[in-house]
């Protein structure tokens, strides 16, 4: 059964349509606060945010709707997606809310929402949730409404938990760093935690107006940070997204390093020190054959889930894995944290390079990523043109040019109406060939 409201992570869209309305927000609280009203005790809702404008509209619904049905809430304004997993767990609470369209841009927002463990939801969860959105909320009697309160030291919390993650004897003195927070919700935070382990920080997208998020800053535009990591004689570049549970890096000469290098590294690492459990790690459909290999050749295993971190995160607990996360940038190191997190994810990679001793080039650059290319091709809302015989057959003929060297994956976004069509292999050439035709047969069949 499909989901209406749900997507891959959360719920997403364009704000002040549906369903990113104040009134969608304030029924989504009353139904998450109405399914985890479980067992006597007082309930507890931890709710953050990015730095949107839209998300101060946002939490005051979802705190409306929380209240309404009984349940406290503890406020923690802009911080990070994974404060807010860690925060949800340690502070006993019943659920943990992010209001944030991660990557996407400022007129974008959405709703993450985390179990009482700091893990995403399930689709068991998601589903009974988007029942109760369709059915009359159960309204607390007026002694039982819900308290709202903001805590102060949320921010120092997260930082002291992050640091926490190595090493007592591991600092950062001698490195220079520049650091990218998109103009996001780590804005504050990653700078002061690498600032408090000794780097010398060059921070950027660290002046959030409500209307900047991700805009040509961040992990999916990391051009500036390219350029300022080349200009200071920087030895490496870091970025994170809106919401800071990606990360990219960038070495010292601006080339970027996406999170296939950033797993291989971080797995090749740990599996040399003994710590990489599961025989290998976790990553997605997208994620580039060139990875595989290079896992192989040192007896590891590559396993591929669904795009999305959770999916992720579901076979790494299913498997026993401590390692995973996906192309664009989720990190996903399951000992430290139970979401992606860009900014400990970071720590673990410059602990890592320092054990090693090289730059950032020589540590990061494990394998030859094999010829890649990813194209979307947007389509009207209702349309299906997967379903057509013309695109069927393009992907089939696509499939008998690459056989043996290579691979396609077409999905749909589970967070924009758009067609995403990837294909890789040995040759370069066919595979931009193999794209185009798919493409251009998707593009006609959406009409």
């Amino acid at each position: 059964m499909g989901k209406r409201f749900f997507g891959t992570d959360g719920i997403r869209g364009l704000t002040n349509s549906a369903p990113m309305t104040a009134e969608v927000a304030m029924r989504v609280g009353m139904a998450a606060g109405t399914h985890f009203l479980r067992g006597s005790h007082k309930h507890r809702v931890v709710v953050g945010k990015d730095t949107r404008l839209s998300g101060y509209m946002l939490e005051n619904a979802m705190v409306a709707g929380f209240t309404a049905v009984g349940m406290d809430v503890v406020q923690v304004g802009p911080m990070p997606t994974p404060a807010v997993a860690l925060l949800t767990r340690s502070m006993r609470a019943d659920l943990g809310v992010m209001i944030s369209a991660s990557h996407n841009p400022f007129h974008d927002n959405g709703i993450k929402l985390f179990g009482p463990d700091g893990f995403k939801l399930s689709d068991e969860d998601e589903h009974a949730i988007e029942a109760l959105l369709e059915s009359t909320p159960n309204l607390a009697k007026p002694n039982d409404i819900g308290r709202a309160r903001r805590i102060e030291d949320a921010r120092g919390r997260y930082i002291h938990a992050v640091k926490g993650s190595l090493p007592e004897s591991v600092r950062l003195d001698g490195l220079k760093i520049v650091i990218d927070c998109a103009n996001g919700a780590a804005y504050n935070s990653a700078p002061t935690a690498l600032w408090e382990l000794g780097a010398e920080v060059i921070a950027i997208g660290v002046e959030p107006n409500g209307r900047n998020i991700n805009d040509q800053c961040g992990s999916t535009h990391p051009q500036l940070l390219r350029e300022t990591v080349v200009a200071s004689g920087a030895d490496i570049g870091i970025a994170l997204d809106g919401d800071a549970d990606r990360l990219i890096v960038v070495d010292e000469h601006g080339t970027i390093v996406d999170g296939d290098q950033i797993m291989a590294a971080l797995g090749l690492s740990w599996h040399g020190a003994g710590r990489l459990r599961g025989g290998g790690i976790v990553a997605t459909i997208m994620s580039n054959l060139g990875l595989e290999r290079r896992l192989q050749a040192e007896g590891l295993t590559l396993e591929r889930t669904k795009v999305g971190d959770r999916y992720v995160l579901e076979r790494m607990r299913e498997g026993g894995f401590n390692v995973g996360g996906e192309q664009s940038g989720h990190m996903i190191l399951i000992d430290h944290a139970t979401t992606g997190d860009g900014t400990m994810a970071a720590l673990q990679v410059l602990a890592a390079m320092i054990d090693s001793g090289k730059r950032a080039s020589e540590f990061l650059k494990l394998f030859d990523p094999v010829p890649q290319l990813l194209k979307n091709v947007r389509y009207a809302s209702g349309a299906k043109p997967l379903d057509a015989d013309s695109v069927k057959a393009a992907i089939a003929d696509g499939e008998r040019d690459l056989a043996g060297s290579g691979r396609i994956v077409i999905r749909p976004s589970g967070t924009e109406p758009v067609i995403r069509v990837m294909a890789e292999g040995d040759n370069g050439d066919t595979v931009t060939a193999v794209v185009d035709r798919i493409c251009e047969a998707v593009e006609k069949a959406a009409g």
